[in-house]
């Protein structure tokens, strides 16, 4: 059984661009993104828009290639053997047989999604948002956009086979 599905990863990619749309729209986080960011409309307006969705969406997409060893259960007995299921021992064969789409749904690809950006996300950027003297409604706002992205990144993942 095929794991990894470029075609998930990419539909998985491009979610986050859209939950990005929706979560920075000034009438959800947005405005209150800005100012506790330090952002003006001068400052986003003077960037270049096509690098910058171009850049998230590749960075999207690298994310997405680390969430099915995250999300599917079945890519840790993929590593235990190695990787090459064609070298792998008989009950290999006989654990597949069994639980090959065990936990492959949206709902649990979505929960999978919600603890990494708790567990991983939020303190990676809380850290940085520290250091940088950002607010907690700054801390808030972008770990909480990236929770509800891996949520909907990982149950792509997760539930697409």
């Amino acid at each position: 059984m095929e794991y990894l599905n470029p075609v998930a990863m990419l539909v998985a990619a491009i979610s986050a661009l859209v939950i990005g749309f929706i979560w920075y729209n000034p009438k959800v986080f947005g405005t209150a993104w800005m100012h506790a960011a330090g952002m003006t409309d001068e400052k986003i307006k003077g960037g270049n828009m096509a690098k910058i969705f171009i850049l998230a969406l590749i960075f999207a997409f690298m994310l997405a290639t680390a969430l099915p060893g995250i999300v599917i259960h079945q890519m840790g007995a993929l590593s235990l053997i190695g990787g090459d299921a064609s070298q792998a021992l008989p009950s290999y064969s006989a654990f597949l047989a069994d639980y090959s789409n065990a936990f492959r749904t949206f709902k649990h690809g979505a929960l999978h999604g919600v603890l990494t950006g708790i567990f991983i996300v939020l303190p990676v950027l809380g850290t940085n948002a520290l250091f940088e003297r950002k607010s907690a409604k700054y801390i808030f706002i972008n770990s909480g956009y990236w929770i509800v992205t891996l949520a909907v990144m990982g149950g792509i993942i997760c539930g697409w086979q």
